[in-house]
């Protein structure tokens, strides 16, 4: 056991003076995926230091893709791995969407429901790709709240397209015709961005097979979840290392994503006021339901007080309680900078939260989960997204407080 601290001790401490794993392997140094059992927040964080790509944190389960340098690295390091074997593709072909097809379902949903639904591009992709968002709102008048839903940052985390789609579906096509639907849609403004990063899912779905491709296609690409202007780069919670999965950049928004995202953002401040109020950014996978701060492990900040980290905590453990994933601060994980999360709600004040979705680990498919899962895995967030909308009016009433 003395052993095994003194390797990990040291292991973390060379950090600061060598450079991400990943700028010096071999072309042909393919990864494998493995599972790291029984790690803590303070390993799991100089594992993501080392240039890891982390694919998904379950409970003390790390999941990580490693070439076989980066593998006998941790061995060193004292971490035991487990192999996961890759999973069947069989039924992944022409089941998830497309960029190409999940414009036309956007389109779609404009045609069919032309009522509430109203569609246009955020902006384009580093390669000139649109990138669309649907707008939904239906009869009510007044004051609306604003939510926004945003899906696919990561590109190989394809799931989470479905998700913003589902939600298109289900609240359109429910419309009218269920109550509480009706209701939200007629008193809300829903914004919904399936595909943030269309350049990195076309790159992955390239020749028809999966390339595990994470970032943007922006040079080396860009981690568009470590590109945000808040803490950018401020704690060890992303790369500088170009060949890293977590590389933030050259500057914050240096990508384009994340650039014309942020100013969609900006441009919902009307009077003074920023009317986006919820906000939920999907990825895959761990199951788990994050929340701000990702820059440190402090539950309050200068910018999280205690009655807001309350608010954050319940609000996030409830939906939590609906979809059986697993709550906790974004930062119990490992340190981020960066991140989606941070930035909305310390230049906003939008409540905000990271939905990891399916599966747990690798066994369940990880990035590349069986269609088959599709339709559950996205329904069993119909509960939460419902609650998160039911809240947008005032999100600390969630903790018996006023607005």
């Amino acid at each position: 056991m003395f052993r095994r601290r003194l390797a990990v001790f040291l292991a973390a401490s060379l950090l600061a003076f060598t450079p991400a794993l990943g700028s010096s392997a071999a072309p042909n140094d393919q990864p494998s995926t493995y599972e790291i059992s029984g790690t803590t927040q303070p390993q799991r964080t100089a594992i993501a230091r080392m240039g890891i790509d982390i694919h998904a944190v379950h409970g003390q389960v790390m999941t990580v893709g490693v070439t076989p340098r980066e593998a006998n690295l941790l061995k060193v390091a004292g971490y035991r791995l487990t192999l996961v074997p890759p999973p069947s593709r069989e039924e992944l072909a022409n089941k998830y969407h497309s960029y190409t097809e999940t414009q036309q379902a956007v389109k779609d949903a404009v045609t069919k429901y032309p009522a509430i639904a109203q569609a246009s591009s955020v902006g384009q992709s580093y390669e000139k790709r649109d990138i669309p968002i649907l707008r939904l709102t239906g009869a009510g008048t007044g004051d609306k709240p604003e939510v926004l839903f945003n899906c696919n940052q990561h590109a190989r985390e394809h799931l989470t397209a479905e998700m913003c789609l589902h939600i298109i579906d289900r609240y359109t096509s429910g419309y009218g015709s269920d109550a509480e639907i009706t209701k939200m849609v007629d008193s809300r403004i829903i914004w919904i961005i399936p595909m943030v990063n269309p350049d990195g899912i076309e790159y992955d779905n390239a020749g028809g097979g999966q390339r595990g491709w994470r970032k943007n296609r922006q040079g080396p690409g860009t981690d568009l979840n470590r590109n945000w202007g808040f803490k950018w780069g401020c704690c060890g919670g992303s790369s500088g290392s170009t060949s890293s999965e977590t590389y933030r950049g050259t500057a914050a928004f240096s990508a384009p994503e994340t650039q014309v995202l942020r100013d969609f953002v900006n441009s919902r401040v009307v009077g003074g006021k920023q009317r986006i109020t919820a906000h939920i950014d999907f990825h895959t996978y761990s199951e788990l339901v994050l929340w701000p701060m990702g820059y440190t492990t402090a539950d309050t900040t200068p910018e999280v007080n205690a009655d807001q980290a309350k608010t954050f905590q319940t609000l996030g453990r409830n939906m939590a309680a609906t979809n059986r994933y697993t709550p906790e601060q974004s930062s119990d994980l490992y340190i981020t900078d960066g991140s989606i999360i941070d930035w909305m709600w310390a230049t906003h004040k939008i409540w905000s939260y990271t939905f990891e979705m399916y599966p747990t680990g690798a066994a369940g498919g990880g990035f590349y989960p069986p269609a088959s899962v599709i339709d559950r895995e996205t329904a069993r967030n119909d509960a939460a997204v419902a609650m998160m909308l039911s809240y947008a009016d005032c999100v600390p009433r969630v903790i018996g407080k006023t607005c």
